[in-house]
């Protein structure tokens, strides 16, 4: 099914390097200084807001991995998972723009910390790191538009057989994701009959199609094959609501909705959930973080619906 909400007049749909310097007014009273803990985090996030979360290691199991992907790429990742469990769930955490930096390592511990083995592979390393690129310009132009959609859909593949292949649980398959990683979602749910269920945190669901990165989420709505719950912020402006509402719609058409699902939450913007940049909203967070949870405890830690 293809809804071509593309071309019709409406808000501008401002591209991912416009919309996160637009959603993230600085407030140097809320930010951190120095220290090892900022550094960590992508050169483009920085300074780094002090609301950001610090989750404990203790009781996991953290290492940087290489996996074996297409075209014998050794591809980086980075691994938190429960010490004691065995055969834990995999959720796969997809990254934004700004490539596995702190706050993708630190998601993947809070989802250690629940009980999963959660795996964050680096889809952008072919072309270079973009946590030490600081210019959006440039992240965008030689990383993020470099990064052929079918390479990542191969790459989170790769990524769930060798989580299977230590230590994880590759017949129970969670995946989310962030502003570029929140589109992935969707397009991996479209891509795999494998996969158990995806939470997608702000994907673009309306895009210019390129030649490396031809899917449009809209357009997938009817090829789900796990369900999906998108969670968006009503003041994001490079996904205005009328996209979210196509996106409903077309999912209630392919008799897609229930069981995915898309929440708006009203008074957060784009990145609501980066509680390293001044665009976290708590409350908006905190709920997406318990409904996140509740989608994976259903679909993943219980197996595929019947």
């Amino acid at each position: 099914m293809t809804i071509d909400t593309q071309d019709q007049p409406g808000p501008e749909r401002l591209p991912d390097d416009r919309n996160w310097i637009g959603s993230t007014g600085l407030d140097r009273r809320k930010l951190l200084a120095s220290g090892a803990f900022a550094a960590g985090f992508a050169a483009a996030c920085r300074p780094v807001a002090s609301s950001a979360v610090q989750t404990t290691g203790e009781g996991l199991k953290e290492e940087r991995v290489t996996i074996p992907a297409s075209g014998g790429f050794a591809m980086p990742a980075f691994v938190a998972r429960p010490q004691a469990a065995k055969d834990a769930p995999v959720i796969c955490v997809v990254h934004e723009i700004f490539g596995v930096h702190e706050w993708i390592r630190d998601i993947c511990r809070r989802f250690a910390r629940q009980g999963y083995y959660a795996i964050a592979p680096d889809l952008f390393a072919r072309h270079g790191d973009a946590s030490k690129i600081s210019d959006f310009k440039q992240l965008m132009s030689g990383i993020v538009s470099k990064t052929p959609d079918d390479q990542v859909l191969s790459d989170i593949d790769a990524t769930y057989g060798w989580a299977a292949a230590h230590g994880g649980d590759g017949r129970r398959r969670g995946i989310t994701g962030f502003c570029w990683g929140g589109r992935i979602v969707w397009l991996y749910a479209a891509h795999s009959a494998a996969l158990d269920a995806g939470v997608a945190f702000y994907g673009r669901l309306v895009s210019d199609r390129t030649a490396l990165q031809p899917h449009r989420v809209i357009d997938e709505a009817a090829a789900l094959k796990a369900p999906v719950l998108g969670q968006y912020g009503a003041l994001d402006k490079g996904i205005p609501l009328a996209d979210v509402e196509a996106m409903k719609a077309a999912l209630k058409k392919a008799g897609k909705s229930p069981p995915s699902d898309i929440t708006v939450y009203p008074q957060a913007d784009h990145g609501f959930m980066a509680d390293y940049r001044p665009s976290y909203d708590e409350v908006a967070a905190k709920a997406a973080w318990s409904a996140t949870l509740d989608w994976f405890g259903r679909y993943v830690k219980g197996g595929k619906p019947g």
